[in-house]
Parts: structure tokens; C-alpha cells; sequence
């Protein structure tokens, strides 16, 4: 199998003509990041800043639901409703207790968590949007990233509040009015229901409610995965860091990644022992085999690898955290073969999503016949890069540039 070659990262290094041309105002040197607390959804704001060469000029805010109790039960209401509702609940059951305690009776508390993190700031579309609009003369507009559905309500209402100071970027498709932003980045596989396939599945009195219901227009930049942290530059410092430990051992190496169950793609212990018959099926071809589990692999699934392969010397189980979508497009990254179990049973996009990476030849399924030291080659997936790349295009079209480090030192 040929070496795979690596694209540099799109890291902007323009000249001073260029990065100037709009002027000092026009120069994006700050961004703020928007998410909702989970790293998959961050992550892919935090790969997209680092691409456009802006990492360490950030600041993440986040929004954050009420937690605890009848929470959980909750989460499909819009953000703000849930604080409202939480509100209510919390006078009631203060009230509740209050009279609880003067009977003298006892009372079970409401169970509350904390939110979010001490050192992250609640996400406040009013005061991003001031501060966009006061700094702007001296600091030039702001780069607003955003990503997951909570998110979406936040980054529409600075965009509506600081039209002419921001430059609002949602990640993971908003579902309606994509004017509320200046540029949407979501994958192709979002665009599923559009296709005649997906259009047989639903019934008519259902179709009008299945969004996205228009195609991408020019606001729209398509991808094939998620974006992620995992770009070119990413990949060779690990490798350096990672030397030291990984060149000694035995090849080829065989990483196994198990993410979690999904409603859209359901696996239980059936596929685990799966998994477990067609490793043990191929290692007679492996040098070495790595192991690692996501947060969201079910304990009765990491229990039967562990139990199967803990003391077997070629295999080492690591701890790690992916999604499905995400650890797909990371391992899609590195251009190294990728081999996939359980494709089969995801459906909808997801479905959609996996045939697109089999058509680019990036994934085969693995059926355990495999000899691990044979392997193909593709292009890397570089959706991060790409997208970072409309992003200065569309940045462009406002007369604003992206003010680089590396710009800084010119």
C-alpha cells in the first residue's frame, strides 16, 4: 500500500496586500464560539476555527438547559420554553416545601443540577451583539460560530442585532429559515429527505413537516461528514507525540473504535459478539490491535471485548470518546483504510451518510474474512478545510478578511 500524503492546512497565509485590502475593520481577528456542552457539536466550531487559522483568539460561551429531575424529560422543548417551564416548577415545589415545613411534615427536595462549566459564560445573544456593535471600530467585526440545535435562537438573534458587525457561521442545519445566518455548514446526508428514496419513506401527511424542505441555496456549504479537530497538522503532531509508543509495536495495527447506539443506527450485544468472532477471525493477520470504547458504548458491550480479548498480547484497550458521524469523518481523515460493522442497520440519513463514504471509497464493511496487511488508498476526507475555505470566500463577498497570525508577523 502506497504512503498517503496529507494536504497542508488551509492555515491562510496571504500577504499583507490581501489581508488588508478591507482594511483594519474589516479584518476578522476574534471569534466567539457558541455551543451547547457537548464535545461533538463544540468540536466541530473549535476545528473550524483552527482551520481558518484563528485558534487562541477565541471565546466559548454556552447555552445551557435546566438539569435534574423531570429535566431530562424535557429536552425537546425550545430552550427558552424549558427555562420557563424549570422556572415554574422550581416556584412551585419551593412553595410546596415551604408548606411542607410548616406543617412539619418532610418533603423528598426537587432534585437540580448545576449547569455548564464555572469558567464558561452563559450564552447571551443581547450582550455578544453589544459587544460586536462597541468593539467594532477598533476591533473589526466579529466571527460568531455556532453549532447544535440549542445554539440555533442565539446565533439567529445576534445575527438580527449586529447585522452589520458579525458574521454569523451555524453549523448542523437549522431546519428553516437560513437567512437567520450568514452561512450554513452541514453535511450532505442532511439533505436526505429532499431525495426521491427518502420521499417514498414518508408518508404524504407527513412530508410537510420533514424538514429541510428546500435545497441548499449559495449560504449553503455542503460536507461529507462532520467537521473535527482531526486536520492535517492535528495528525502529525500526534504522530510525533505518539511515536514513541506506537512505532515500536508490531504491524500492521488494527484500531478498533466503538462508538454508541443511536435511534437511527441500534446495536446491542448481538453486534458485540459479532465484532468479537471476526477480530479473533483476523488477527492472525494483525501486528497489533488497539481497542477503544466511546462514552456512549453500553457497559454489556465493552464488557464481552473486554472479557474476550484483556489478556490476549497483541490486543491493548484504550478508553476514548467519539460519536458515530464524527469518528467516522475523523478516521476518514488520515486516508488509512476504514473498515465499518453495523452499517447495515442505521437508516434515514445516517444510512445515506455511510453509502457516501463507500462511493468515495474511504469505508468497506468488515466481515472478518479480511487480511489486514493488504489495504487501498483514497483522498483524505478534508471537510474542515474546505468549509474553512468558503467561509474566507463568503467573508470575502462582505469585503472582510480573516486576520491570520501568520498575517500579524508580516
Amino acid at each position: 500500500m502506497r504512503p498517503i500524503r496529507l494536504p497542508e492546512p488551509p492555515i491562510g497565509r496571504r500577504g499583507t496586500a490581501e489581508v488588508f485590502e478591507g482594511g483594519i475593520c474589516g479584518a476578522i481577528k476574534r471569534v466567539v464560539v457558541i455551543g451547547n456542552g457537548f464535545s461533538g457539536a463544540e468540536n466541530q466550531c473549535i476545528g473550524l476555527v483552527r482551520a481558518l487559522g484563528l485558534f487562541g483568539r477565541h471565546s466559548l460561551y454556552r447555552v445551557t438547559r435546566p438539569r435534574g429531575g423531570i429535566n431530562k424529560w424535557l429536552h425537546w422543548l425550545p430552550v427558552s420554553l424549558h427555562k420557563k417551564v424549570d422556572y415554574i416548577i422550581r416556584q412551585i415545589c419551593s412553595y410546596s416545601r415551604f408548606q411542607m415545613e410548616a406543617r412539619g411534615n418532610k418533603m423528598v427536595p426537587f432534585s437540580v443540577e448545576k449547569t455548564g462549566l464555572s469558567d464558561v459564560l452563559e450564552a447571551d445573544a443581547e450582550q455578544i451583539a453589544m459587544m460586536a456593535r462597541n468593539t467594532f471600530e477598533k476591533d473589526g467585526p466579529l466571527l460568531v460560530v455556532a453549532s447544535g440545535r440549542d445554539t440555533i435562537s442565539v446565533a439567529s438573534c445576534i445575527k438580527r442585532l449586529a447585522r452589520e458587525n458579525a458574521f454569523i457561521v451555524q453549523i448542523q442545519h437549522p431546519r428553516s429559515r437560513l437567512n437567520r445566518f450568514d452561512l450554513v455548514i452541514t453535511p450532505r446526508h442532511d439533505y436526505y429527505p429532499l431525495t426521491p428514496h427518502a420521499q417514498r419513506q414518508i408518508p404524504w401527511f407527513l412530508q410537510r413537516w420533514i424538514t429541510p424542505r428546500e435545497p441548499p441555496d449559495r449560504h449553503v456549504v455542503l460536507t461529507v461528514g462532520a467537521l473535527h479537530l482531526a486536520d492535517s497538522a492535528a495528525l502529525r503532531s500526534a504522530a510525533s507525540v505518539w511515536h514513541d509508543e506506537l512505532a515500536p509495536l508490531p504491524k500492521p495495527l488494527l484500531v478498533v473504535n466503538i462508538g454508541g447506539p443511536t435511534s437511527s443506527c441500534q446495536y446491542g450485544v448481538d453486534l458485540a459478539k459479532q465484532l468479537t468472532a471476526m477480530l479473533q477471525n483476523v488477527l492472525w493477520s494483525c501486528g497489533s490491535v488497539r481497542i477503544s470504547f466511546s462514552r456512549r458504548t453500553p457497559e454489556k458491550v465493552s464488557e464481552i471485548l473486554l472479557k474476550e480479548f484483556s489478556t490476549n498480547p497483541k490486543v491493548y484497550i484504550w478508553d476514548g470518546e467519539a460519536d458515530s458521524v464524527s469518528m467516522l469523518s475523523e478516521a476518514c481523515a488520515t486516508g488509512k483504510p476504514v473498515y465499518v460493522i453495523g452499517a447495515e442497520r442505521c437508516t434515514w440519513k445516517f444510512a445515506d451518510f455511510q453509502k457516501s463514504l463507500r462511493e468515495r471509497g474511504a469505508v468497506c464493511p468488515f466481515t472478518g474474512k479480511e487480511n489486514i496487511s493488504d489495504g487501498w488508498s483514497y483522498p483524505p476526507l478534508n471537510d474542515t478545510a474546505d468549509a474553512a475555505s468558503q467561509v474566507i470566500k463568503a467573508l470575502a463577498e462582505r469585503g472582510w478578511t480573516v486576520h491570520t497570525q501568520s498575517a500579524c508577523s508580516i
